[in-house]
């Protein structure tokens, strides 16, 4: 099961902590920092009155950062004589997560990629308008069993070879006459999921486009059981099960035609780890904003969410993402920002 390290955050950023940085919104709603750091929770409202919840769902890769925000939320809230607020997280994939999302059944949608087309335009026709924070990076796993002695790099021109729709291969020594006529049983991410999409959008040119014979799951944990419990297999899925499963499946190198290169926070953050690194979102439902606890909540996520997404094995974004992102909260929660995407 994926965990985390214990780490007080409301220690470390809470309602008492001095401010490091200087925070300047222009007229034209940019962002300035005289340090590159995020600036510390500070409330901005009456903590004793707040109530009700936090509703979200997507993503099983950007979950569990979620989890830990709304965890270390519950403990501020806790030490400041806050009020009760119930934040529910749910996985559904980031494409099962956007159909409520754009249904305006949920607040939140964690999501392993940014939003596509067909959702902007479903989101449009039900009327619902949102705000995109990037909150952390990620760097694709791809995994064999434990047992398996022949793997310890593939290209991605050989990820292609297992994973694209037609000619698939279906036996290792097809793929390198050097590794035995096994067959070859694949796990990875069902089509709801963007890890799901990344992957093949990335490794078989196209998103969504892939074998169908393989094991799915939204549930990262369900892949490596079974990567683990099957001689044979080859999964992919978020960096960070990997991390906190060392012994249950073994880590394989990629090689995207400059050398073998593992996934680990370091060439994730430094970009070395490619195709298989992407930045990881939180949108919000921007009616859904106008409300207390979501304000409370999406405040105390982006002041803490570079920490706690290292705490549970992702790559913190730069340091200015987070600010530029705090900056635009406040913008949004003053109803001076326009919703969508940065990119809108």
């Amino acid at each position: 099961m994926l965990t985390r390290k214990t780490r007080k955050i409301g220690r470390l950023g809470g309602l008492a902590a001095a401010a490091v940085f200087a925070l300047t919104l222009s007229v034209s709603g940019l962002v300035s920092a005289q340090d590159a750091t995020p600036r510390p929770y500070e409330a901005g409202k009456d903590l004793a009155t707040l109530g009700g919840s936090v509703v979200s769902d997507g993503s099983s890769t950007v979950g569990p950062i979620t989890e830990a925000v709304a965890e270390e939320f519950g403990i501020m809230m806790g030490e400041a004589g806050g009020g009760d607020v119930q934040v529910e997280v749910s996985i559904s994939g980031t494409g099962g997560g956007f159909e409520r999302f754009c249904l305006g059944e949920t607040d939140l949608q964690n999501a392993s990629r940014a939003i596509g087309d067909d959702e902007v335009a479903n989101c449009e026709e039900s009327g619902v308008e949102y705000f995109e924070f990037e909150v952390a990076y990620d760097g694709m796993a791809v995994v064999v069993n434990p047992e398996n002695d022949f793997v310890e790099c593939l290209t991605v021109e050989q990820l292609n070879m297992m994973w694209r729709p037609e000619d698939t291969v279906t036996m290792w020594n097809e793929i390198d006459p050097s590794f035995p006529e096994e067959p070859i049983l694949l796990y990875g991410p069902g089509t709801d999921s963007g890890t799901f999409d990344y992957f093949t959008d990335v490794i078989n040119g196209e998103e969504g486009v892939s074998t169908t014979d393989y094991s799915p799951s939204e549930d990262d944990n369900v892949l490596v059981q079974g990567v683990g419990g099957d001689a044979n297999a080859l999964g992919y899925f978020g960096l960070a099960y990997y991390e906190n499963n060392p012994d249950a499946v073994k880590l394989v190198a990629v090689d995207a035609g400059d050398g073998c290169v593992f996934p680990s926070p370091e060439t994730v953050g430094d970009g070395s780890y490619t195709p298989l690194s992407r930045p990881l979102y939180v949108y919000v439902n921007a009616e859904s904003l106008t409300r207390p606890e979501i304000q409370e909540f999406m405040r105390f996520y982006l002041a803490n969410a570079s920490v706690l997404a290292a705490d549970v094995g992702y790559v913190q974004s730069p340091a200015n993402t987070y600010i530029e992102a705090q900056g635009q909260l406040e913008l949004a929660i003053a109803g001076e920002a326009t919703p969508g995407t940065p990119s809108n």
